[in-house]
């Protein structure tokens, strides 16, 4: 068998395509490893993301010049976005959002949860921007979707619907960001600095650690239901010992001495997070992070069982994507519930607010 193979028997639902996503890297940058990854029409991890039709292309203004469109901050200042593929010029920060959500997460998610993922593409853009009024494109390592690609994403009979709704979820939540609840007393408001998101959680979502007080594990129970939740792939032992050999040459740890008749006997879990990820796993002498083997092997999470199953090397993988911040399909049924964007952004982040920021 082929490396990736998917086997005809997906424990669960069909096999959701695993397109990374902003981790913040993942999506959008960051812990997503992990920094958030991007892909197109939502990810899996990670993190990014108007008007009407017409309105991304609309809103280019010429090379140079200051556009007058764009987020204000308190001195009147236009935030806006240089994008300097093709046409170039400049998109305010709203409009950007369009494309950005429309690549981030499924069009057909409940509004809300939109609009959760709009305010959480928006915090990262403000907090890559700082205080400058404007950024390049390639400075936020993001890439927005244009009107075009939206609707060979979504097909024409819904690309007004979905490109509405999603310019609706950015413009209801203008200017809302989310930052860190430090107290009356804390001075300065810290926004959120990865604001990381991914597909669907393992069960659970990820703790952050010390350095991310607002990324704390939460039970996210519904995600089993999400498209693709569970898979299971099948390599031959020696597509193993290649794919280990290089991940040991990017890790730095030199050539690596594996035969294919060790694989299946010197495969040891280490340990595991709280929410059900691989920290850390031994194969042949060397020991990998659970988000290695993860890129290595091409897998959906780091949430897997290694196994011998007729010769074969077999994973079974729950969840899509990171597993840090928000679950988007966990984002998706609580919208369903009724619940607010701001009420399903407090679940997955803590210690945070929503703020409607000028900065």
């Amino acid at each position: 068998m082929r490396l990736g193979r998917r086997l005809a028997g997906i424990l669960a639902v069909f096999v959701f395509p695993y397109v990374v996503t902003l981790a913040w890297s993942g999506g959008v940058g960051g812990l997503y490893g992990n920094g958030m990854k991007e892909g197109a029409g939502g990810t899996s991890g990670g993190f990014f993301a108007g008007g009407g039709l017409g309105g991304l292309a609309g809103s280019l203004s010429g090379d140079t010049g200051n556009p007058e469109t764009g987020t204000e901050d308190g001195q009147g200042v236009r935030r806006k976005i240089y994008i300097g593929n093709g046409q170039k010029g400049y998109l305010d920060v709203e409009t950007y959002l369009v494309g950005i959500v429309a690549r981030q997460i499924p069009a057909e998610y409940e509004l809300e949860a939109l609009k959760a993922q709009a305010i959480i593409a928006r915090t990262y853009i403000y907090g890559r921007m700082g205080e400058e009024a404007e950024i390049k494109e390639e400075e936020l390592g993001l890439k927005s979707l244009e009107e075009e690609q939206m609707e060979s994403l979504w097909g024409r009979p819904k690309f007004v619907e979905y490109y509405d709704k999603i310019s609706q979820a950015v413009r209801e939540t203008e200017g809302m960001v989310m930052v860190l609840d430090e107290g009356e007393d804390s001075g300065e408001e810290k926004l959120v600095s990865e604001p990381m998101f991914h597909r669907a959680s393992a069960g659970y979502t990820r703790d952050g650690g010390d350095g991310y007080p607002y990324l704390k594990s939460v039970e996210s129970q519904q995600d089993v239901e999400a498209e693709g939740y569970l898979t299971m792939m099948e390599w031959e032992p020696k597509e193993v010992v290649r794919f280990m050999k290089e991940a040991a040459v990017k890790k730095g740890m030199g050539e690596l001495e594996l035969t294919e008749g060790q694989v299946m006997d010197t495969i040891q879990l280490v340990s595991r997070d709280g929410a059900g990820y691989v920290k850390e796993i031994q194969i042949g002498t060397h020991i990998y992070t659970g988000d290695e083997i993860q890129t290595a092997l091409g897998l959906p999470s780091a949430a897997f069982t290694l196994e011998e199953h007729e010769g074969m090397l077999r994973a079974i993988c729950r969840g899509v994507g990171h597993g840090y911040g928000l679950s988007q399909y966990g984002a998706h049924k609580m919208a369903e519930e009724g619940k607010s964007a701001e009420e399903i952004l407090k679940y997955y982040y803590q210690n945070i607010i929503i703020i409607s920021s000028k900065m």
